[in-house]
Order: C-alpha cells, then structure tokens, then sequence
C-alpha cells in the first residue's frame, strides 16, 4: 500500500476520534434494556424506533468510549456496533461483562485501543447473614488514548431502587458500592496517580450513602464532572454551599414521574488535571426518551 495513502488514512481517524484536536472524549448510557430478543422476566426487545434514536444521539456527540449499562447479550452489543458503523462510527475494540443478573449487562465500545481487561463478576457480600453476588459486575478496562496516555475505565450499574424480598434495596446498593469503592483503592495503591474514571448508573443520587461511599474522601477522593445542559445557564446558585442551578437529571422514573441525577462521571486526581470542564455536558435532542428513560453524559480530556 502507498506510504502517502496510509500517512493519509492516519490523520483521517485521528481527526474522527479527536486525537489530532488533543482531546478524548468519553460517555456512558443507559440504553434500558437494549435487548435483541426478549428474556424470561423482560419480555420485549429493543424497537427500531428506540435503536434508531440511541444511535441518533451517540452519532450527535462522536465519543471515543462510550459504557453501556443494561445492554442485552454480545449479539445485542455488536449489533449496535454495527449500526453505528454504518454511520460513520467505528468501534473496534468492545468490553460485555455479564455478572449474577443474565438479563442485562455493562458493555464498552471504544475507538481506542483496550489494553487490559479485568472484569469483576463474581463479587459478593454478607448482608444480615445472607451472601449477595454483586449483581451486574463492574467493568474494567485500561485504554491507550495516546503513546504516554493510558486510563482506566470502570464501568458499574450498581443495585436499582426498586424493593425487593431478601433485603432492603438501599442496603444491598450501599454494599455494592463499597465494593467498587475497594477497586477503586486498590489502584490508588498500586499507583497513586492512577488515572481513572469511574462511570455508569449508581442508581441513587449524590448525597446518598451508596454514592458517597464511591466517591471516598480525603487524598483520593473523586471529582464529580457533574455533566448539565448546554441551555445557556451559566449563573452561581444563590447559595454557596450548592451547585449552581444548572439542569442536570438523567432519570425519568415513571412511577413518580420524577427526574434525578443519578448517572455520574468519576475521576481520579490525576485525571481530573485533564478534564476538559467546557466540554463535559448532557446532550439534548427531540424525543430523547423514545431511547431510553436514562439520558447520556459526557465529558472530555485533553491528552496533551
């Protein structure tokens, strides 16, 4: 192949993904239950009309890894793949971590090369004298974004708030959450400047015990990107002691038709010296909830 061809085929995938511009970008997605087909307790597949719009809004932002919680199997995942593909979007290179629920599950798509994987899927706890497997597993992966830049991207869908019979939902949640928090601590000691993110749908809001407990305290606490709107609100809150009053839910629960923040990006100190605050944001488009009751955030990274 002519060397001016491949030269040339290089810059052309550098400027898809935003290397050449000497950013990165990175969101997560609940895409509720993007089944292919339907499951013994969830009994309908993804629509054309759900797909179309989730594809609809990753083609809008172009990241170069994106996390999904409640995707279906690796048919499901790689179909996916494909739509996108066939929008100009390819992903190469793919994450499916299937944990105690065999219904729905954490997948990574991801422009950029993965180096090392190392799913957690048989994690589990004792609550009131019972054993509980974390239910969806995390994610783990290391990404090369450039030659002296790698991360690492955990993945997580911790406990829902729905009531269940063998215990109470907000326990089994906070539990799960210690348990991300322990691998999280143990990448801090093994390399204090980790640079990690910590991403997905926690299932709770941020003053939350479950929430809290991931984002730790002290020396390596976590940075809340707090992804919002770009609607033009750009006023303090009244109140120092709060955010400012910028719009950033990303749950719609129909039951108490309510809208909550409780899908976040996390990120190590290290990290944090990267983030990019200007392009850290949630998307807005027409009819965003034919895709999903969950809405997709994103944040970006300067790799200079």
């Amino acid at each position: 192949m002519n060397s001016k061809f491949i030269t040339l085929l290089g810059i052309l995938i550098l400027l898809r993904t935003n290397i050449f511009a000497g950013t990165i970008r990175i969101a997560t997605y609940n895409v509720e239950t993007y089944l292919d087909q339907p499951t013994e307790s969830r009994h309908f597949a993804k629509s054309e009309a759900a797909k179309a719009k989730i594809c609809e809004l990753i083609h809008n932002i172009n990241p170069d890894v994106i996390a999904f919680e409640e995707m279906g199997t690796t048919n499901a995942l790689l179909e996916l793949q494909g739509r996108l593909k066939s929008k100009g979007h390819d992903f190469p290179f793919w994450e499916h971590v299937q944990g105690y629920d065999t219904n729905i599950h954490i997948a990574i798509l991801s422009q950029l090369p993965i180096i090392a994987r190392q799913p957690h899927t048989n994690e589990n706890f004792l609550l009131d004298g019972r054993r509980f497997r974390v239910s969806r597993g995390f994610a783990e992966v290391e990404i090369r974004a450039a030659t002296n830049f790698t991360f690492t991207l955990i993945a997580a869908h911790l406990k829902s708030r729905r009531p269940i019979a063998q215990a109470d939902e907000s326990e089994l949640r906070l539990q799960e959450a210690k348990i991300l928090r322990g691998i999280v601590d143990e990448k801090f000691a093994r390399n204090p400047d980790a640079k990690l993110v910590v991403l997905g749908d926690f299932n709770d809001v941020k003053n939350s015990a479950s929430t809290k407990a991931v984002v730790g305290r002290g020396k390596f606490k976590l940075t809340d990107t707090r992804p919002a709107e770009r609607n033009g609100d750009n006023s303090p809150s009244e109140n120092p002691q709060h955010e400012p009053r910028t719009v950033t839910w990303t749950h719609y629960y129909g039951l108490e038709d309510t809208y909550s923040r409780i899908d976040f990006i996390f990120l190590s100190p290290a990290l944090t010296r990267h983030w990019v605050k200007d392009e850290t944001y949630i998307p807005t488009i027409s009819n965003w909830g034919s895709g999903s009751d969950h809405r997709l955030i994103t944040a970006a990274f300067s790799i200079d």
